[in-house]
């Protein structure tokens, strides 16, 4: 195979899984910009209507850390196929919902779906790669982890502002019809791995603690009262509980922990982690700021974001090439400054700063948060055997999925706070934008732990077909 060539195994499987994976992260904030809509159109109050977001990530949480054992018991493809029509029907129920009780049951099975595809989406494609082909084809395959949370609100915007709240649903259909068809047509068929049973009692404990602290940092507000207490309380005890049973048996474990050792693996899921809690937190900041100080609507707010968006595709085609010089270490660190220093100038807005100049940081920013991704998930795998890949691939998306919860929740009461002591909303806005620049620098300094140029991992087995 040639230095300029992807193999071409591993570019199709990554452009099916593309096309279905995209659509799960673009689920996870395109309702974010509706929720007043669907709480007038449903007839119900705001606090009943945020379920609709809150039980999708909670039903990530619950599937996720399955997905390792899943797919030794069904085979990578099998497992996809399976995953990406459960979402798909999840999607067209929604788009049929009634009520509130019924748009949130249905959106729990689109979160079923969608919390086995997205650390598959990454164990399949990195089983396939090959040598130098992986920086390249990080720069595709990191697309939907990129891109999906910034251009959501977008895309939520524009389809408010042209039709009706089911179109955030309907919008789905398609792009999960084409990758049905790409994966029945381009992914290896592959044998199921070494059985292993269930190891019920991890799920026991792992599952309910991711839930429980989803939920409780979906319930933070500006008073941190028992119904956000107590479930993190008890989802930070399971999940020491879990840590405990896991080192003991990593054989058998429903995650295997022992990935943490390899310094790569731990150093990319912190910093998944910080990226997730700047990512998600700042996404739920901007459209807020363009809407509650600035006087935007739904569809004006999208608009106002999209150079954010555009700043992370162009990044995207150029981060491979820029690895395969700077390494995984010099990329990210770009990247993080870049975010930081363009994310600078919100934490000094007014309700009258000059809108061009903010949209010329968001451009930057964007470019910035799309170099971020495309390393870190590259170098989490350096160093792994195949049959470790999963277990890394769970815990890097547990590390992201956990940190954008705490970024959302603390962002949230931060704003909330300091508008409520000052009696000012702009100096809210100023400092929860200040944290949220915080946790880029702690990011930056973090990304100094990642290795230089990583060796090219070595050419990944050949795969039984079926």
């Amino acid at each position: 195979m040639s230095d300029n060539r992807i193999d071409p195994t591993a570019l199709r499987t990554a452009i099916a899984v593309l096309v279905g994976g995209i659509t799960v992260i673009l689920d996870s904030t395109i309702v974010s910009v509706a929720l007043h809509e669907l709480a007038t159109d449903l007839h119900t109050d705001v606090s009943t209507i945020q379920w609709v977001s809150t039980a999708y990530l909670l039903a990530l949480g619950v599937v996720t850390p399955l997905v390792g054992w899943l797919q030794s018991r069904l085979g990578g493809k099998r497992l996809w196929i399976a995953a990406l029509t459960v979402f798909l029907l999840g999607s067209v129920l929604c788009s049929f919902a009634w009520n509130a009780p019924s748009l949130i049951g249905f959106r729990v099975l689109q979160g079923v779906g969608g919390g086995a595809m997205m650390p598959l989406m990454m164990t399949m494609i990195m089983q396939q790669v090959q040598g130098k082909d992986v920086s390249r084809l990080m720069s595709v395959a990191a697309l939907p982890a990129a891109l999906g949370p910034i251009l959501g609100p977008v895309i939520g915007g524009l389809i408010l502002g042209a039709g009706d709240w089911r179109w955030l649903f309907l919008v789905n259909v398609p792009l999960c019809l084409i990758g049905l068809v790409l994966a029945v047509k381009l992914i290896p068929a592959d044998e199921p791995g070494r059985r292993v049973p269930l190891d019920t009692v991890g799920l026991a404990l792992l599952s309910p603690a991711l839930v429980a602290l989803l939920y409780g940092l979906s319930k933070i507000d500006s008073e941190i009262g028992a119904d956000a207490l107590v479930p993190l309380t008890g989802g930070a005890l399971l999940l020491v509980a879990f840590v405990w049973w896991a080192v003991r048996r990593p054989a058998t474990a429903l995650v295997d922990l022992s990935v943490l050792r390899s310094r790569p693996t731990w150093a990319s899921t912190a910093l998944m982690f910080l990226s997730g809690a700047s990512l998600y937190g700042a996404m739920i900041l901007l459209p807020l700021y363009w809407q509650e100080v600035r006087g935007e609507d739904a569809l004006g707010a999208g608009l106002l974001l999209i150079p954010q968006g555009v700043g992370s595709l162009l990044s995207r085609a150029a981060t491979g090439r820029l690895m395969e010089r700077v390494g995984g270490r010099g990329v990210a660190l770009i990247g993080f400054v870049l975010t930081g220093l363009s994310t600078l100038p919100f934490g000094f807005v007014g309700t009258d700063t000059e809108t061009w100049p903010l949209l010329a940081t968001l451009f930057v920013r964007g470019l910035g948060l799309g170099m971020v991704v495309i390393p870190l998930m590259q170098i989490a795998f350096v160093g792994l055997e195949r049959e470790k890949v999963p277990h890394a691939s769970i815990v890097v998306r547990i590390g992201q999925q956990v940190g954008g919860s705490v970024g959302v929740a603390l962002l949230t009461v931060i704003l909330a706070t300091t508008a409520q002591r000052t009696g000012s909303l702009v100096t809210g806005f100023d400092t929860a934008f200040w944290w949220s620049i915080g946790f880029t620098g702690v990011a930056v300094l973090v990304s100094f732990l990642l290795p230089g140029k990583a060796p090219a991992p070595a050419p990944a087995p050949v795969l039984a077909r079926g």
